[in-house]
């Protein structure tokens, strides 16, 4: 008998194991669907972190590159402003009286190359002389009677404007005809 009752204690823990093996198989699947939802949000959260990094850093570069170029574009007309009184002084040059050709052709040569110069920077001069006035690029220092210009352009340039692109570095200063 004692046999017997050892192989039925024997059954019955075994038994009583396999039963506690299959509990725990049970929770290990019933949890395993909650640990695949939490690992699909969290990838969810991941990526999402991932795309909205991206768009901020692509924001940054694109913002920085515009103040690199509106930086460039400051400085370029900072400069040229300095310069221009250099080149209304070569314009006055050039139409003053001279009788040594040469100097009078080293002066032009000056001229062109400065002139080339600030086209390759962007600048170009505002047009005045017979353009309807503009108060976004013209600076009107006189009024004028001219019967053979319209009222409202321009009579007369006293000194050149000029832009960068849309910037107005210098208005142009002009006489309005009424």
């Amino acid at each position: 008998m004692e046999n017997s009752d050892s192989k039925d204690l024997e059954q019955t823990a075994q038994t009583e194991e396999a039963a506690v093996e299959e509990s725990a198989d049970a929770q290990v699947v019933e949890e395993q669907p909650d640990a695949d939802e939490k690992l699909a949000k969290e990838l969810a959260q991941v990526k999402d972190q991932l795309l909205r990094t991206m768009a901020e850093y692509d924001n940054h570069r694109k913002r920085t590159a515009k103040e690199k170029m509106e930086l460039r574009a400051d400085i370029i007309s900072n400069v040229v402003s300095d310069f221009l009184p250099v080149m209304d002084n070569l314009e006055r040059a050039l139409q003053a009286e001279c009788t040594d050709e040469n100097y009078k052709q080293g002066v032009q040569m000056i001229y062109d190359s400065f002139m080339a110069t600030l086209t390759k920077l962007g600048v170009t001069e505002i047009e005045s002389d017979g353009a309807e006035f503009n108060p976004q690029l013209h600076q009107a220092v006189q009024r004028v009677d001219d019967e053979n210009i319209e009222s409202g352009k321009v009579a007369k340039t006293f000194a050149k404007g000029y832009k960068i692109n849309d910037k107005v570095i210098r208005f142009a200063m002009v006489a309005v005809a009424n």
